[in-house]
């Protein structure tokens, strides 16, 4: 992907990779573990993968590292993610355009529609964390084939 990235854009690629997890990381994990509205996928995705930097795909796709989602739980609580779903959820990256994912407590995935938390309205963008990486990766995939990085 970042090959013909300078050509292309005028400019060096940022930061393209998928960080595997750090003792730190999955001492993380575990603490995330330890929250209640923590789907188990995630936990367990948290135990291998640092985190997912795309900075050029796109505006951009990220999924934080781990501490980064405990800090932001500390900080601000969990999003509302609607009456209908039961409970809040957790902010685990963004499109590099502002608005961010949300996993629910029980795996559904959501991006926001505007750069707000305070009382975000959300798109439920796939079923459970497996179905958003697989929709990364296709993400990934075109943009590597036509420029095009898709819709999430």
């Amino acid at each position: 992907m970042t090959d013909e990235f300078a050509r292309r854009y005028g400019f060096p690629p940022g930061t393209n990779q998928v960080r595997p997890a750090d003792r730190d990381d999955q001492a993380a994990a575990r603490a995330l573990a330890q929250v209640d509205l923590v789907p188990a996928d995630l936990v367990t995705f948290y135990d291998s993968i640092g985190d997912v930097t795309w900075a050029d795909v796109g505006n951009g796709y990220f999924v934080d590292p781990v501490r980064d989602v405990l800090l932001r739980l500390k900080e601000y609580g969990a999003v509302d993610i609607g009456a209908d779903q039961g409970a809040g959820g957790l902010v685990i990256g963004s499109n590099g355009g502002g608005l961010c994912y949300v996993i629910g407590p029980h795996g559904a995935v959501y991006r926001t529609r505007t750069a707000s938390l305070d009382e975000p309205e959300l798109d439920r963008v796939a079923d459970d964390l497996r179905q958003f990486l697989e929709l990364l990766e296709q993400g990934l995939t075109r943009f590597v084939t036509n420029g095009d990085p898709g819709h999430l």
